[in-house]
């Protein structure tokens, strides 16, 4: 009987402290932090990642389209007579890291990739300028190979992309991003050519409404043999939210669509009226909900 008139006691004297910090969390003034949001509307600024990974449990299906050059004239009715594509699935597995897979027409190459969010642009208590993320993936060539006089290995099908995505919301209406890469190509055409092609990459974005946007980008290749033989990639689009939904339209001078394509290996020339029109469609499925919408 004491036990339990102990255990009441306690209870009752317990009740009114825990009354008392709930009531103090409601006139809680300190400082909070407040994280940037939507930096990008989508994975990618135009044709390279953006610092946005789909979030927990969300399955991100991706398809990507190029036509051919423009200037090609009415024969190949201005570029849309031809095609490359790309299909591909994102998967937030947490908040902060993503995995994909896709499969590329240009090359015929699959592709693995992985996005890990290192830091979140935030204000406030925890003050960050910048938000920073890994972007890694790797390439495999499926071509068949024409040449049976010569020795060829499974590793010479690989090519590799690292890259630092450094962005900033500067304001509700523009972003911008900063992206160093690094691409590893196990056979190159030549012994001069580079196995490996450093690059700068710089992005942006301009809201032009709630949903829709004109973005822009531009990589600098910063290898010597590979500059001298290829152009830059520039790409610029407008992007149109619609829900579940993004829809990203662009013209850029580049065939390939994966960084390991159209990064070292980009023969079209603005200045000669080599671009073309390209589209990204993602959709959004929501596979595992967040335990607040559960409740």
């Amino acid at each position: 009987m004491k036990k339990i008139a102990t255990f009441i006691f306690l209870v009752l004297f317990a009740l009114p402290l825990m009354a008392q910090d709930s009531l103090m969390s409601l006139f809680d003034t300190g400082p909070k932090t407040v994280y940037a949001e939507a930096t990008f509307k989508a994975t990618r600024v135009v044709l390279g990642q953006s610092v946005v990974n789909p979030a927990k449990g969300n399955l991100i299906f991706v398809i990507q389209h190029h036509f051919g050059y423009v200037n090609q004239g009415i024969y190949e009715f201005f570029g849309l007579d031809q095609a490359t594509i790309r299909l591909g699935f994102e998967y937030g597995i947490t908040d902060w890291l993503m995995v994909g897979i896709g499969r590329s027409s240009y090359g015929k190459i699959y592709d693995g990739n992985v996005k890990i969010k290192i830091l979140r642009q935030s204000s406030g208590k925890k003050n960050m300028p910048v938000s920073v993320n890994y972007f890694g993936s790797i390439g495999i060539s499926t071509l068949r190979i024409e040449d049976k006089t010569i020795d060829y290995y499974f590793t010479n099908r690989l090519t590799y992309l690292n890259q630092i995505l450094i962005a900033r919301k500067f304001s509700p209406g523009i972003s911008l991003q900063l992206s160093p890469s690094l691409v590893h190509r196990n056979l190159v055409e030549t012994p001069q050519d580079d196995n490996n092609v450093w690059a700068l990459g710089a992005g942006g974005r301009f809201k032009l409404s709630k949903h829709t946007s004109i973005n822009a980008e531009y990589f600098y290749v910063l290898s010597s043999q590979t500059a001298a033989q290829y152009h830059n990639t520039f790409s610029i689009g407008f992007d149109v939210e619609t829900g579940g939904h993004v829809f990203q339209l662009y013209m850029s001078n580049s065939e390939g669509i994966i960084g390991q394509n159209f990064i070292p290996g980009t023969t079209g020339d603005w200045l000669k009226g080599d671009f073309l029109i390209g589209f990204n469609i993602t959709r959004t499925f929501v596979l595992k909900k967040p335990k607040t919408f559960e409740k």
